[in-house]
């Protein structure tokens, strides 16, 4: 390559070799051949030293790697942005000198148009004519694409570029003649601008003002701006399509945090009431202004909840009860059917739609198991219109709305069911003993879903004395109702037909291990006891089966009363003990489940017997005053953490020494 000598490479070989330093040299011009075979050529040089083992220069290596195509590219590059460039600034042609003039020279004396093809194809809208007057745009913005109808819509309707050197003859432009004359337009040549599947992106339009057949030159340009424009139109609609993408993705999250809002919100509390206000509550103004549920009650429609902007507003909103049967009522029809029904208009039937200025509404089911049970009625005012997002968005709040209200309406005639049959296995009231007082307190462990197995009672017996009794069932539910059941039936049968205490508890004891398997197999612990008020004062009588030992407060403090007893249904025959006890007046007799004693703290402590007999021992001396005081006691040390277990606590306090028998 002897022309290399020249060029200055064999110099920076022997500079290299001399002081033996590195020289890289980037994008350096290089011109190979000679005579018709010269062309021009870019690469990226590096030379360097190679040493021998002593380390002196034996040789300089050099790489070459051609960047002539790299270079070529951003030339084209260039001139592509410098032809964008002058379109965006409206400007016809020429330049401000150096290189801007002569990648923009071919554009002197040339009126440039580019028009964008609507997304079917079918009509080009105006995009760029920054030399065309404002009437000529204004008066092609919207052509249709077809053969013969101007340069522009041929093109584009052809995917072909279209020549016309004279328009004053040419039949492309019959419907168009009078406006080219008017804008001085003579000769155009249009180059459809198609995208990377042949799709019509537009059209590129080049017009002279005197007739005039193309040359090589426009052709190339032609070609040039079109496939440009062709990325720039397409890299547009990507924008747009990612702007679109982008805010439908906002729009999405925005709708799923509502929506994860509104699932907490309506799952928050299990009452069935409470839960549909909240519904309303969730979609003013979020929303829409104004909404309504209506659910069925008794075979009535009823207004449960109303959201508006005003109180005033609310209330005139529910003051409107839809009528469940009427033909021309939205909320009844859509109770009938379970089908949204949506409009743009006031709901039909009478309500104060005027009034609040209603111009729509939407009225949705809320279903649970398939039965529709009420529905939700959002209402527009003013302009505002429901379209297929907003009823996507509501019939999914109504079907996690309906799944809230359902849970909330089964545990609440869940927990009501619990409580009906629990008051049935407890004193409905409290009777009066001759001499005494009782208070009693019970208190479910969870959230009252289930009968507890803890009970009370206390019944006059036929010989005048009285029997007083509290125990705890194995378990919780139907078999510990059906065995609390069985327990207090059997001492009301037995009681006043067997000599004592001890005789009743092993019939009590008797009857669980003669139950039914089906019935339950859990013991029960049992305290049992008659009451007798004589001359001399209350005595009691007690029998215990039982893992707590009833308490006898007196003016020292609260003393375990110890007896023995094993638990009941689990020995045929068990030993059982009684002990007799005197009440001065003031004193009391403290019976309590292990639901007490076994409470815990949030350090997992037992409350236990010690801390028990602590709370009693400062109590004052009346019945509800002493169990005021646990009560409280227990509250405090559990500090609000859900308790584990049942609770169950009856106190007797004896008011007068003396009293009669019967009562």
């Amino acid at each position: 390559m002897p022309e290399l000598a020249e060029q200055g490479f064999i110099t920076l070989l022997d500079r290299v070799y001399r002081t033996g330093q590195p020289y890289t040299g980037r994008n350096a011009r290089v011109l190979l051949g000679e005579g018709a075979q010269l062309r021009e050529a870019f690469f990226d040089f590096t030379y360097e030293p190679r040493r021998d083992v002593g380390g002196n220069v034996m040789g300089v290596r050099m790489i070459g790697v051609e960047t002539t195509q790299v270079i070529r590219t951003q030339r084209l590059t260039a001139e592509h942005r410098a032809l964008l460039e002058q379109i965006a600034r409206e400007a016809p042609g020429g330049g401000s000198g150096g290189d801007g003039e002569s990648h923009l020279g071919p554009v002197a004396g040339v009126l440039v148009s580019v028009l964008l093809a609507d997304e079917d194809g079918l009509h080009l809208r105006h995009g760029a004519a920054p030399s065309l007057p404002a009437f000529y745009n204004q008066a092609i913005d919207g052509i249709a694409t077809g053969d013969g109808i101007g340069s522009c819509g041929t093109a584009a309707h052809r995917r072909q570029r279209v020549v016309v050197s004279d328009i004053a003859t040419d039949p492309f432009w019959d419907d168009f003649r009078d406006l080219a004359e008017h804008a001085g337009l003579a000769a155009c040549l249009s180059t459809p601008i198609l995208g990377r599947e042949e799709q019509l992106q537009g059209t590129f339009a080049m017009c002279h003002r005197v007739p005039r057949v193309p040359v090589e030159a426009d052709l190339a340009l032609a070609g040039v701006f079109a496939g440009t424009a062709a990325l720039a139109i397409e890299r547009h609609h990507a924008e747009k399509a990612r702007l679109a993408a982008e805010a439908g993705e906002k729009a999405a999250r925005d709708d799923l945090a509502f929506l994860l809002k509104a699932s907490t919100t309506l799952g928050s509390d299990l009452h069935y009431a409470q839960t549909l206000e909240r519904l309303a509550a969730l979609c003013v103004p979020a929303l829409v202004p104004l909404c309504a549920v209506d659910a069925i009650e008794q075979g009535r429609v009823r207004r449960i909840a109303t959201a508006a902007p005003t109180e005033e507003a609310r209330q005139l909103l529910a003051s409107h009860i839809p009528v469940y049967d009427a033909a021309d009522d939205a909320v009844a029809r859509v109770l009938a059917t379970s089908l949204t029904e949506v409009a743009r208009r006031t709901p039909t039937g009478p309500g104060p739609w005027q009034e609040l200025g209603v111009t729509g509404y939407l009225s949705v089911p809320l279903a649970d198991r398939g039965q529709t049970f009420a529905t939700l009625t959002l209402l527009t005012t003013g302009d505002h219109v429901f379209d297929g997002h907003a009823v996507a968005l509501a019939e999914e709040l109504a079907r996690r709305a309906s799944t809230a209200a359902g849970n909330a309406r089964q545990y609440t005639e869940r927990a009501a069911l619990a409580r009906d049959l629990q008051a049935g296995l407890l004193l409905p009231d409290l009777p009066t003993l001759p001499g005494a007082e009782l208070a009693t307190y019970y208190h479910p462990a969870g959230e009252g879903l289930e009968i507890g197995g803890d009970f009370y009672d206390a019944f006059p017996l036929e010989d005048g004395n009285w029997a007083l009794m509290l125990g705890d069932v194995c378990g919780r539910g139907a078999l510990a109702a059906t065995t609390t059941a069985l327990v207090r039936h059997t001492v009301r049968a037995v009681a006043s037909f067997l000599p004592g205490p001890e005789a009743v508890v092993q019939a009590v004891n008797h009857a669980l291990i003669k139950r039914h398997g089906s019935h339950g197999t859990g013991f029960v612990t049992l305290v049992y006891g008659h009451f007798t008020a004589t001359e001399g004062g209350p005595e009691i009588e007690l029998v215990r089966a039982s893992r707590t030992l009833p308490l006898h407060l007196t003016t020292d403090g609260a003393h375990p009363v110890h007896i023995d007893g094993p638990l009941l249904g689990v020995l045929p025959r068990p030993r059982l003990d009684s002990r007799r006890i005197s009440l001065a007046p003031g004193q009391s007799l403290v019976l309590y489940t292990d639901g007490i004693t076994e409470a815990r703290n949030r350090a997992n402590q037992l409350f236990d017997e010690d801390r028990l007999i602590q709370a009693l021992n400062s109590a004052p001396r009346r019945a509800p005053d002493v169990l005021g005081a646990l009560t409280a006691a227990v509250r405090s040390f559990t500090d609000g953490r859900d308790i584990d277990d049942d609770q169950a606590v009856l106190v007797l306090t004896v008011t007068h020494p003396g009293a009669d028998r019967g009562q």
